[in-house]
């Protein structure tokens, strides 16, 4: 299940978990819209898999299964691809 996290590990933007601006990568790296395209191109700076939209869980499951609540930010700065 996905954790929904609630922000930007860029720029620390909220992104609640009925957000369409959230981008999520196969590990669930998570950026905004904005970081993920302007900044990395779509790829992720962490893992370099690709970043897409994140899914909306429904309001009804969001009771049974709530979102994270811990934020995350990236020790690299932005626009940079953490050490390999």
């Amino acid at each position: 299940m996905l954790k929904l996290k609630p922000n930007c590990e860029c720029c620390d933007r909220d992104l609640p978990p009925q957000s369409a601006e959230a981008r999520i990568c196969t590990f669930e790296c998570t950026f905004c819209a904005t970081c993920a395209e302007t900044v990395f191109g779509g790829i992720c700076p962490n893992c370099g898999g690709n970043l897409v939209a994140r899914p909306v869980r429904p309001a009804a499951m969001l009771a049974k299964y709530p979102a994270s609540t811990e934020r995350i930010l990236r020790d690299a700065p932005c626009g940079t691809r953490a050490a390999e």
